[in-house]
């Protein structure tokens, strides 16, 4: 529905307004493979994806020891929580962590797409300047090379000890070439840009800068300063802007066009990052198949996923749907002073609207999901598979953030800690469990996935201030 003028007639828009937590199910979510035909999106993007981190993991290893043992397979542990569990009152089910907090090289969820579209746009470089042939000229199959990495992902629960994996792909080019000369030298002429509010900023300049590519990240002046002073350390441009994310990503969009040896990370279109993002979700399935973990309709699978403009947890969320389908249910969580993706999407303005317009401001202390108005891309062609969205408080995550450490010894960011409050709202709305046809039964054999999305490189007298 279209709202415009007074949103106080309608009751919800006057809770979002008044940032009363809320959730809302979205009654016109249709089945995955109604959903996937809407998309319009293909999982080729995925298998392409895949092949291409299978590439690159050669060089990430060299490049990041921390993936080493991983052998340059950028992965998070999955693992249960039933103390947790028992501290939110989860009673039906399982609840298991996805550990994106630890997830190697820039500590979050943005790792995933970011670090591929840095990735991506590199190998075009070379390729277009003749120092390596196509994937296609060697003869890899990228079949081959998801393969190889879902595999080398099965050992990766609960640790990342990975056994049985082969150093080379047969017939790939080792890309450990690109920390050689003449490399470098061809990345030090181009630079890539982005928009903001933190994480993303991370992954992309700590991977621009390992390639020897020249970065800059536009940021909001609510980013974190320990994030702007990390990446200026590594000798990445931050520019700051006093308006807000919105404002930051068009000023980094119109400096990138001034440029030809400029890429531009587009957060609200990328399909690059959408697609390194989707990988996620044939990976958790072979960690829950190496789990033993059953994922079908009568085991329902629930994923909670904080959401800021939206393409990280829509990627993810996508690449959950392939290889799921209707036994899993994605949900999103959003502040109550930020939920724009919720917005969008109950309004069917998607992009059109700002949560400005409710009068928010989208001071959070998740600041990585402080966003007035998110990705239309991922809202509209993902509004068919995304099942629910729900709003968190400052105080509630700051207190999720205490909860967790204290069960479970984790210190994550509150924005990650959002995830947690998923599964009150799931076990709590007859309307949609009826709708959904979740039986009681179907509630017990489930699992709920809380997606830590971020809070490995905070800084520990940060990390500390969070328990304070």
């Amino acid at each position: 529905m279209a709202v415009r003028g007074d949103f106080r007639d309608d009751p919800f828009l006057a809770r979002l307004a008044d940032q009363e937590p809320s959730a809302w199910f979205n009654p016109a979510v249709t089945t995955t493979a109604a959903g996937l035909v809407a998309s319009e999106l293909s999982s080729d993007i995925v298998d392409d994806a895949a092949a291409r981190l299978e590439r690159f993991a050669p060089w990430i290893a060299q490049a990041f020891p921390e993936t080493g043992d991983a052998r340059g397979v950028i992965e998070s542990p999955l693992h249960a929580a039933p103390d947790m569990q028992r501290e939110l009152g989860l009673t039906a089910g399982r609840l298991l962590l996805k550990r994106d907090d630890v997830l190697p090289v820039s500590g979050s969820i943005k790792a995933r797409g970011g670090v591929h579209e840095v990735l991506e746009y590199a190998e075009s470089l070379v390729m277009e300047a003749g120092l390596l042939p196509s994937p296609a000229e060697v003869g890899e199959s990228t079949n081959r090379a998801a393969e190889n990495d879902t595999d080398t992902v099965q050992s990766l629960t609960p640790g990342l000890t990975v056994a049985g994996h082969e150093d080379e792909v047969a017939g790939i080019t080792d890309y450990r070439v690109f920390s050689s000369d003449p490399f470098r030298e061809l990345m030090a002429e181009h630079r890539v840009v982005v928009g903001s509010t933190g994480n993303l900023g991370l992954s992309i300049g700590i991977t621009a800068a390992a390639l020897g590519l020249q970065a800059t990240v536009h940021m909001s002046t609510h980013a974190q300063a320990w994030k702007k002073e990390l990446l200026r350390s590594l000798g990445v441009e931050v520019v700051e802007h006093s308006t807000d994310y919105t404002a930051a990503v068009e000023a980094g969009r119109k400096a990138a066009q001034a440029d030809p040896t400029t890429h531009f990370v587009d957060d609200e279109h990328s399909v690059s990052l959408f697609a390194g993002y989707a990988v996620a979700g044939r990976r958790l399935a072979r960690q829950l198949a190496n789990q033993e973990i059953t994922v079908d309709v009568d085991h329902p699978l629930f994923v909670y996923l904080p959401c800021g403009i939206g393409g990280a947890p829509g990627g993810v969320a996508y690449g959950l749907k392939l290889e799921f389908g209707d036994a899993v249910h994605c949900v999103f969580a959003e502040p109550t002073a930020a939920p724009c993706m919720m917005l969008g999407v109950y309004t069917g303005l998607h992009d059109e609207i700002s949560v400005a317009e409710l009068g928010l401001d989208t001071h959070t202390v998740a600041d990585g999901l402080a966003v007035g108005r998110p990705s239309g891309f991922v809202g509209r062609r993902m509004q068919g598979l995304i099942e629910g969205y729900y709003t968190v408080a400052d105080q509630r995550m700051k207190d999720l953030v205490k909860a967790l450490y204290a069960t479970e010894g984790i210190l994550a960011e509150p924005s990650a800690a959002a995830a947690l409050d998923g599964p009150q709202w799931i076990t709590t709305d007859a309307d949609y469990r009826q709708r959904m046809n979740l039986t009681d039964q179907r509630l017990q054999n489930a699992t709920h996935i809380a997606w830590l999305t971020g809070g490995g490189m905070v800084p520990e007298e940060i990390q500390r201030s969070y328990l304070a």
